[in-house]
């Protein structure tokens, strides 16, 4: 039986689109980010899933006891009641929301392993290792920092400040 709930439905297209169980992902996407950023964006989004889901439990189960059968609310209850519909409308919106940004980064996972990587992956490579995160080789040593360069006179020579 599958998973009915908006995390179960990206749980599943992130597995799908990754071709690897959840457990495997969330490592990968944790210990190497810079491998895939889509996935890593796709953990994350994932991630803020689980809480709206959390939400979405809480608020309905809440609905549930104020309006379980044979139990008639106070008139003060009749508040909490509108409230609690109101949260959980607002919950499952947030969760359609996010299982819509989990289907679009997959779509776009799709479409960059399929287009032409063109001259756009090499600049994207040359960023990742002019931006340092690029891994290194064991036992090489990281450049050695650069001492900024003075233009103009020392502040020292401007005169007094006021």
């Amino acid at each position: 039986m599958p998973d009915s709930t908006a995390l179960g439905q990206a749980t599943s297209m992130i597995e799908k689109a990754w071709g690897k169980p959840l457990e495997v992902l969330e490592v990968l996407a944790l210990r190497r980010p810079c491998d895939d950023p889509l996935l890593r964006s796709a953990m994350h989004i994932r991630t803020a899933l689980a809480i709206t889901d959390n939400a979405v439990s809480v608020h309905q189960d809440r609905l549930h006891a104020l309006t379980r059968p044979g139990y008639v609310p106070a008139f003060y209850e009749l508040d909490r009641i509108v409230n609690s519909a109101a949260d959980l409308r607002v919950a499952l919106a947030e969760s359609g929301t996010y299982v819509q940004a989990i289907r679009r980064v997959v779509e776009a996972r799709g479409a960059a392993s399929t287009a032409d990587p063109g001259p756009t992956a090499h600049l994207s490579r040359a960023a990742v290792a002019c931006s340092g995160l690029a891994p290194r080789a064991p036992g090489q040593v990281p450049d050695q920092p650069v001492p900024v360069a003075v233009i103009g006179q020392p502040t020292s020579a401007l005169g007094p400040r006021r």
